[in-house]
């Protein structure tokens, strides 16, 4: 196949008389210019540039001349020239469009108009030495070829047939044995017929007429054609590359006009705490309350340091005995002063109690009648003894004096006091000393879980069991709803360490402000709604006050409840997945990984690029979970055995920036755990899936957005989160020491710039991640970035572990106590050349020296997954060229993980897409090759 006409530039190159093995050489040296971080200051003489006429480019480039006719000088003041690098790399495949060119003379002249392909005449150009450079060996097609070998016979990388001439290749694929059928996907909907849609074969049935041959439809004749999914529309590079203009134009128009987060003050307000001691003073608990004694100054003093000394802490005391008792409740209302606290304790004694049961209810009533203004809010409640009545005890009757409900002297009930305590966003932690609580605490957690709070009974309460059995949730589910529930009933064991009481008071507070601290964020995010950038109101104290005004519901109207199903997937089933979308869309552009790339990513928002792609997918109609403002349901692609979840809203006309700014920030997450993968122990390295946004049309024909994502199975766990909240329940678990020390290195690789946090996932595979900015310009979109305030949270509970010993990680909390100033480690190692998997659906983390490599499909990377279907996946089919009928091997899967429809003709017949260089594939290819060979050995984390 002849190469499509040049452009004006490549015109221009030609008619420079200069020769191609010159032209490759300074296109070389151009690229080796665009991947330098020098500085870019112009000084290069005019006797040593070429300047270059080039098209939507203001100022003129300066090429240097290869070493036989430039200067050093002049390779030298291209590093130094103001050419953005963009540029520069487009000239350098301009450079190597014309030294690819098969034109003998130094002065070409091209025909107006493309050429054709007969039916007679090859696709396969011979390029001699002469024609490609000073090289004395010919430039094999796979090195600059546009169109990846995904078609070829997976017999047809042989030692003998890469020693072949291209006429001897095409005796070798003329008498290919014919591949098996393929069988059918499973669990996908059968696929209407190809003719009632438009597709790359129009234009063909048009030329077969017009040529007086009878139009047929070729796929039709394919064998295994019923496995064929419903064709994608096909588009052009050019229409590619527009649409992906247009979506980055979207989303950057989107951002600019959303104004920043008003997060400030948010860490301040969130560690603000009215904390409540409500205690059993009766007679067996005397050591108890000598214990709150003597701890309640250091508890204090401890909450105070833990949140940087920003946190106002009141305390509050209700001491209740038995009926009968004088005075029976005794209360001090909310003060700041430990001091008096401490007084009031001394007023205090352990006497009284008759029966078993306590007058519990008579003390919350008085707790909910405190002055609680705080915007954290917590119960720390010591008892040794339940509540009166049958419905909170499993004492016998003897034991009781009011065994029915209600029958006290007060007439109190439970159910309404924790409603009351549920609307004023009071968290409950109860102290557990003996087995006589667990029924109260198990009925009083069963109020709170009704008003989606998150309930954790001790595991040595009898009723834990029945308590996790009544969740009916998935694992994913359950740290979903604990990360929104804005609330919590928690029980931790006391028994008789006294000394543990200042720890677990500490820690219920730790946990009621990472609740408060997300209610916050979204209230920040519904006010910020409407703003315009610069708004003062958002800004003044008005505005801060608002946020424990703002009542949730009040705001938003939040979309209905959906039905879900609640049955286990059948990815297996056939036609169970019984909807098939045509999709287009975006996902990362990810391919190779430099010592530049992660600061390239943290320098700008443009450098985490998006790729074109465009899918057939096959999903369940009925969603098996649902969120706010999100349904997910099960799917798979047409050609992959890989099970993925489409999130879709659950209203239409939702903005693609917040989809595309949630694929960018795990594109980042990801960069940033290659490096640290490199740095650790295999055993404790962690990745991130990624996301894909996609254009789907919805059942009124409007277009709607939806992401897929791959589907993880498995027992989720939370590890860390945005607001300050760190698991401590997995204290063997490698991953959960990993995920700990990874947040910590992204704030640590950034010099404070950004951290990953909100870490969640099964084992070591991550998603949903939240990225806190110190930019407030940076992921503004998002309502999990608190920007500097989210970095406060992380630095504020964050407890070094041996990995982040061994990382070399310096900054730590006491440093903030002490000054203020944050010390970093400088210098990091370079990262070995690292790849990701070529699936634009997957990329996951590969060394590049272990990952699956194939000569059918060179300069591609595979993991372990998706290695395998690269040839399950592959059928024979049926050329849809006029003339002797003759077959070809396709591979779907490849086809589909690089988001593009399967070829209709075979590689002889295949018309090249004149809007596409010939020079990507070289270009694409020696750029990233120079970036890997031009590895920096160390990284200066304080320079990116």
């Amino acid at each position: 196949m002849d190469p499509p006409p040049p452009n004006k530039q490549q015109s221009s190159l030609l008619k420079s008389k200069i020769s191609r093995a010159d032209l490759r050489a300074s296109a070389e040296a151009l690229l080796r210019t665009a991947v330098s971080t020098g500085p870019r200051i112009s000084h290069a003489t005019p006797s040593s540039r070429l300047e270059i006429p080039r098209e939507g480019i203001k100022s003129p480039v300066d090429v240097p001349l290869p070493p036989s006719r430039a200067t050093t000088a002049s390779a030298a003041s291209l590093s130094r020239s103001r050419t953005s690098r963009v540029d520069l790399r487009a000239s350098a495949n301009a450079m190597l469009l014309a030294s690819l060119s098969s034109e003998p003379s130094p002065s070409p002249t091209f025909p107006k108009s493309s050429p054709t392909l007969t039916p007679q005449s090859s696709s396969r150009p011979v390029f001699k030495s002469s024609e490609v450079g000073a090289s004395s060996t010919a430039v094999p097609v796979s090195s600059f070829s546009s169109r990846p070998p995904s078609y070829r016979s997976r017999e047809s990388s042989t030692i003998k047939e890469r020693s072949m001439s291209f006429v001897q290749l095409e005796s070798v694929h003329s008498h290919r044995a014919s591949a098996a059928n393929r069988p059918p996907i499973v669990g996908s909907a059968p696929a209407p017929p190809f003719g009632n849609a438009a597709d790359s074969l129009s234009l063909t049935k048009l030329r077969l007429s017009s040529r007086g041959h009878s139009a047929r439809s070729p796929l039709s004749e394919r064998p295994g054609a019923e496995n064929l999914p419903i064709p994608v529309s096909s588009l052009s590079s050019a229409d590619k590359e527009a649409r992906l203009q247009k979506f980055q134009r979207d989303v950057n128009f989107t951002k600019a006009k959303t104004p920043p987060r008003a997060t400030a003050g948010i860490f301040k307000k969130a560690c603000s705490v009215d904390l409540l001691f409500l205690m059993d003073t009766t007679g067996s608990m005397g050591p108890y309350i000598n214990a709150a004694k003597k701890q309640v100054q250091d508890i204090v003093a401890e909450a105070k340091e833990a949140f940087l000394n920003e946190a106002q802490v009141r305390v509050s005391v209700v001491s209740y005995k038995d009926h009968g008792s004088e005075p029976n409740i005794q209360f001090l209302d909310f003060t700041p002063d430990a001091a008096r606290v401490s007084q009031f304790l001394d007023t205090t004694s352990a006497s009284g109690g008759a029966d078993l049961p306590e007058d519990v209810l008579g003390g919350i009533q008085k707790a909910v009648n405190a002055s609680w203004s705080q915007n954290t809010r917590c119960i720390i409640h010591v008892a040794d003894a339940p509540p009166h009545g049958r419905n909170l005890h499993d004492l016998p009757e003897s034991s009781d004096d009011y065994m029915e409900p209600r029958s006290e002297p007060h007439r109190l009930s439970h159910e309404p006091l924790l409603q009351q305590l549920v609307r004023l966003n009071i968290n409950y932690a109860l102290l557990r000393i003996n087995s006589t609580t667990d029924r109260m605490a198990h009925i009083f957690s069963t109020t709170f879980k009704e008003a989606n709070a998150e309930v954790k009974l001790h595991h040595s309460n009898k009723y834990y069991g029945a308590s996790k059995a009544s969740e009916g949730l998935s694992s994913r589910e359950i740290v979903k709803s604990s990360v929104a529930a804005g609330l919590q009933f928690e029980e931790l064991e006391l028994g008789t360490s006294f000394h543990s009481l200042k720890h677990l008071v500490v820690k219920s507070i730790t946990s009621s402000i990472s609740r408060s601290v997300g209610r916050l964020s979204l209230t920040v995010s519904r006010l910020s709604k409407g703003k315009t950038p610069g708004d003062k109101s958002m800004k003044s104290s008005a505005y801060l006050t608002a946020l424990n005004e703002e009542d949730e519901e009040d705001v938003e109207d939040v979309p209905p409840q959906v039905p879900v199903e609640d049955i286990p997937p059948r990815w297996n089933t056939p036609g169970w997945l019984d909807k098939t979308l045509a999709v287009e869309g975006y996902c990362p552009d990810l391919v190779m990984h430099s010592a530049t790339t992660l600061d390239d990513m943290m320098a700008n928002d443009d450098n985490i690029r998006p790729n074109f792609i465009q899918l057939n997918i096959n999903m369940r109609s009925k969603p098996f979970s649902q969120g706010a403002m999100r349904t997910a349901a099960y799917a798979r692609t047409a050609a992959s055995t890989d099970r993925f979840v489409v999130k879709s809203f659950k209203r239409q006309g939702k903005a693609a920036a917040d989809l595309a700014e949630d694929m960018q920030c795990q594109t980042l997450c990801k960069a940033f755990a290659l490096e640290f993968n490199a740095l650790v122990d295999p055993k404790y390295s962690l990745d991130f899936v990624i996301t894909a946004v996609l254009e789907s049309k919805s059942s009124t024909g409007m277009k709607e957005y939806i992401s897929l994502e791959p589907y993880i199975d498995g027992t989720y766990v939370k590890y860390n989160s945005n607001s300050g909240y760190v698991n401590e329940e997995l204290p063997d678990d490698p991953f959960n020491h990993a995920a700990q020390a990874f947040s910590h290195f992204t704030f640590e690789r950034s010099w404070g710039r950004f951290l990953v946090s909100d870490l969640q996932g099964v084992g070591n595979l991550l998603t949903d991640p939240a990225i806190q900015t110190k930019d407030e310009t940076r992921f503004k979109l998002s309502d999990t970035n608190m920007h500097e305030e989210g970095l406060k949270f992380f630095m504020a509970t964050h407890e070094c572990n041996f990995l982040c010993h061994e990382l070399g990680l310096k900054s730590e909390k006491k440093m903030l106590l002490e000054g203020g100033i944050l010390e970093f480690r400088k210098i990091w190692p370079s990262v070995e050349s690292t790849v990701y998997c070529s699936n634009k659906l997957c990329r996951r983390v590969l060394r590049s020296a272990s990952a699956n490599k194939s000569d059918d499909f060179p300069g591609y990377y595979w993991c372990g997954s998706c290695w395998p279907q690269l040839s399950s996946f592959t059928i024979r089919c049926r050329c849809a060229e006029p003339g002797p009928i003759h077959d070809y091997d396709v591979s779907r899967f490849f086809y589909e993980s690089q988001g593009k429809a399967p070829p209709s003709k075979c590689p002889d017949h295949l018309e090249a897409d004149p809007t596409e260089s010939r020079t990507a594939a070289v270009g694409g290819n020696l750029w990233e090759r120079m970036r890997a060979t031009n590895q920096k050995k160390f990284v200066s984390g304080q320079n990116w």
